[in-house]
């Protein structure tokens, strides 16, 4: 009788979880990372823009823990189907996690570069795009943290919303622009953050896909519902 295999299960499963808090973390610091670089430029606040573009380093770190981890339990522990979709999730969504850290740093960037003088009605709707980007990003942490399919379904299908929101926010960046030719460098940067922020939910969406195989162990089957018209 080998009297390590209780140990050695207790410790796998240790493990497993540290990896799964883990990718918790790195997903609320990019939840925070989102907010507060809408907000610094919404505020024109360029102090908290260098907080966020500082902070990313915490993000990286976690993606480099996350893969170091997987590689751990690949190399050391040869989990079995279930653990092993476990850890290949893990790292797809730390991959994607770091994607949105990025992006939040390119808008803390952007609006170093944004002079206060936007309107309301842009602000407004940055605002709401930006709200439902948290919103998507916070509801697929947690269908990772509860593993379930049905939230991450929600999240996926919600998708084309973002689409929608991304194309009024873009078409105000242009009217903004077409106002006033002084306003050409903030429109400029204005329809690069709506597009930062559209692929955030992309990301989000891409995780909602891995969040289901884990749990199903199939993938979410049709076309992801996209809005056609963006972009253009």
């Amino acid at each position: 009788m080998n009297t390590n295999t209780p140990h050695t299960v207790k410790s796998y499963e240790e493990e497993l979880k540290n990896l799964n808090n883990n990718i918790v973390k790195m997903g609320t610091l990019c939840e925070e990372a989102l907010r507060k670089s809408i907000n610094a430029l919404v505020t024109n606040n360029a102090d908290e823009a260098d907080k966020i573009i500082k902070n990313d380093e915490e993000i990286d770190k976690f993606e480099n823990l996350i893969e170091q981890q997987v590689v751990n339990l690949i190399a050391l522990r040869q989990p079995l189907a279930i653990d092993l979709r476990e850890t290949v999730t893990a790292l797809k969504i730390s991959s994607d996690l770091e994607r949105i850290g990025d992006l939040s740093k390119n808008i803390a960037k952007r609006s170093l570069l944004l002079s206060s003088n936007l309107s309301k009605n842009l602000i407004d709707i940055l605002n709401s795009l930006s709200e439902n980007v948290q919103k998507q990003l916070k509801s697929v942490i947690d269908s990772y943290l509860e593993r379930s399919s049905s939230m991450a379904i929600n999240v996926w299908e919600s998708d084309e919303k973002i689409d929608n929101l991304t194309n009024q926010c873009m078409q105000a960046s242009i009217d903004f622009l077409k106002d006033d030719p002084k306003n050409l460098q903030n429109g400029t940067h204005l329809l690069f953050v709506s597009k930062n922020l559209e692929r955030m939910g992309d990301h989000t969406t891409n995780i909602a896909e891995q969040v289901y195989f884990l749990v199903k162990g199939e993938y979410l089957e049709g076309d992801r519902p996209k809005n056609s018209e963006i972009g253009k």
